[in-house]
C-alpha cells in the first residue's frame, strides 16, 4: 500500500508520521509532503503534487483545512482515500506528543 501524509510545510507533523511508520511497517510505502509553497520552499522540503495523490491509495492530513485545500484543487476525486488525524500544529519534529497523537490517529 502506498501511504501519503499532508501538512502545511512537511517539517514537523507529515515528516515524523512518515518517518515513524516507515520504521514500524516497511511492508508500505511511505511519502509525506507539504502544501504551502511559501514554507516548503523556505525549508527545502517535498511540495504535494497531483502525481503523489494518484500514487497514494491512502493519505492522511492533519486538518480539515487539508482536506479542503485538495478538494478545492482537484474536486472531489481524492476524498475517498483521505483520513484527517486532526493533529494541530503544536509540535516540533518527532516530538514525544507528536508521535503519540500520530500513533493514535491511525489506530
Amino acid at each position: 500500500m502506498n501511504i501519503l501524509f499532508l501538512c502545511t510545510s512537511n517539517i514537523q507533523r507529515s515528516k515524523t508520521a512518515e518517518e515513524l511508520f516507515r520504521a514500524a511497517n516497511n511492508n508500505h510505502q511511505y511519502k509525506s509532503a507539504g502544501f504551502s509553497e511559501k514554507y516548503v520552499s523556505k525549508a527545502d522540503s517535498t511540495l504535494c503534487t497531483g502525481e503523489m495523490l494518484q500514487w497514494a491509495d491512502q493519505v492522511y492530513v492533519f486538518e480539515e483545512q487539508h482536506i479542503e485545500r485538495i478538494q478545492k484543487h482537484t474536486g472531489d476525486v481524492y476524498l475517498p482515500k483521505i483520513s484527517n488525524l486532526d493533529i494541530s500544529d503544536d509540535y516540533q519534529y518527532f516530538e514525544r506528543d507528536l508521535y503519540y497523537s500520530c500513533l493514535r490517529g491511525l489506530s
